[in-house]
């Protein structure tokens, strides 16, 4: 069996001091109380809050997280922070997660595809999709809390290869209900573990949930700070996609590769596009 332990971490999270240092217990306590476990997944915006000023990458914060990494032995995603890029049109603000290795490499880094606008209006949208291998493993692919509400980008993460989707949220609103049915859909219909990491405090209401490829929660944490480490079966991945989920019942992936319809309303210029501009400018109710 090719096995991997994974550690989401539902942290508490304070808007406007920096979390890096309860971050660094984190690491000390998971690699002494669960050393089979290797990579450990923060919530969105965990490292500094939400409130931070951005930074630029490569920058402080990110520096210090490496350091950590390096120091553990672990892989570290670290939840995502905000990015400062001085471009050629003025400044832009990205909400940005690393993906630091064992050594303590950047090996990527991935901009939120969709920002939560409008209510996060002042931050960019990022335009790459990230998948990175663990060597020997498996291929991991990265989204950001409100990039999973858009099927699309999960669906494009697993046709890139993903086994295991890495999600790094920050829900502190009501519809956290929605999410997690949101997450689990998303597990069973791209056959891949997904790890839908919330945090608490200012980082969010919790309840993080973590789901096997076939739709089988494997935990689902409540409102505290928690940690939640789980093995991940890749052969049991690449067994479900080819022979069906549950006992060799449904084969979504194959069946969506082997689909006779094309979807026109993807279609920017398409027909099927005309209802949804009749809904008016994407901004905040008044």
């Amino acid at each position: 069996m090719t096995s991997f332990g994974i550690a989401g971490v539902q942290m508490h999270v304070t808007a406007y001091q920096d979390n890096v240092d309860h971050i660094h217990g984190y690491l000390r306590h998971i690699r002494a109380r669960f050393p089979w476990v290797r990579m450990v997944l923060f919530s969105e915006l965990a490292p500094l809050g939400p409130r931070h000023e951005a930074e630029p990458m490569p920058g402080p914060a990110e520096e210090r997280l490496r350091a950590l990494a390096h120091e553990s032995g672990l892989w570290l995603i670290p939840g995502s922070m905000f990015e400062r890029v001085e471009g050629p049109h003025g400044l832009l603000v990205y909400n940005t997660t690393s993906v630091i290795d064992p050594q303590g490499n950047v090996v990527r880094r991935f901009r939120k595809l969709f920002p939560f606008r409008p209510y996060e209006r002042d931050v960019a949208a990022g335009s790459e999709f990230c998948v990175f291998d663990v060597p020997e493993v498996g291929r991991f692919g990265v989204s950001i809390c409100y990039d999973m509400w858009f099927p699309e980008t999960t669906r494009t993460l697993v046709a890139m290869g993903a086994e295991v989707i890495l999600h790094p949220t920050m829900t502190d609103t009501i519809d956290r209900d929605v999410e997690l049915s949101i997450a689990r859909a998303s597990a069973v219909t791209n056959q891949v573990y997904f790890f839908d990491v919330n945090g608490v405090g200012d980082g969010g209401v919790g309840r993080s949930i973590i789901i096997d490829p076939s739709g089988y929660v494997l935990h689902q944490a409540a409102a505290g700070a928690e940690i939640m480490p789980i093995e991940v079966d890749f052969d049991l991945v690449r067994r479900q996609r080819v022979q069906g989920l549950r006992s060799n019942l449904g084969q979504p992936l194959k069946s969506f590769r082997d689909r006779e319809v094309d979807f026109d309303v993807y279609r920017r210029d398409g027909e099927l596009g005309t209802y949804l501009h009749t809904l008016g400018a994407l901004t905040k109710p008044s």
